[in-house]
């Protein structure tokens, strides 16, 4: 039975099991993401992430305009900094989040309508590129606090 669902219905449906993926991903490359979290810490950003995925799916962007800004983006940033995270890590972890998505997408291709699965791909690579950069904008931004010489 061909089901024609949209792809922000089934990333809704598949969150858990994509955050599990990209969990056994994390988890396989502990030479990468060398700071050891929970697995309840280390997923914690990723349902708003997702919210913010289907959010953009489902009002789209002009491809290339600036994305909206989330502040689950930018709170992540100033948590992996704390955490002791390096941008590299970062970038990484933002890579196998878009390797699990479309992973989820090509395991259930058949339930998707076909015509606009390539603008949608084009869309998730979009929003999750720019949640990187917005976390990497928070990152960066704590970083510059630590090196600020205190005044008297």
């Amino acid at each position: 039975m061909e089901r024609n669902d949209n792809v922000a219905t089934l990333l809704e449906r598949e969150t858990k099991s994509t955050i599990a993926s990209w969990l056994r991903k994390v988890d396989a490359e502990p030479g990468i993401i060398t700071v050891r979290l929970s697995d309840e810490d280390r997923c914690a950003h990723l349902p708003n992430i997702f919210r913010d995925l289907v959010a953009r799916l489902r009002n789209p962007l002009t491809l290339g305009t600036r994305a909206l800004i989330s502040e689950a983006a930018d709170d992540h940033g100033c948590l992996r900094r704390v955490q002791g995270y390096t941008p590299a890590m970062l970038v990484e972890e933002s890579r196998m989040l878009q390797v699990s998505i479309f992973q989820t997408l090509q395991e259930n291709l058949s339930d998707l309508d076909l015509s606009i699965v390539l603008t949608d791909v084009m869309t998730i690579a979009d929003e999750v590129d720019s949640q990187l950069a917005q976390s990497m904008a928070s990152y960066m931004f704590e970083a510059s606090r630590d090196t600020e010489p205190i005044e008297a």
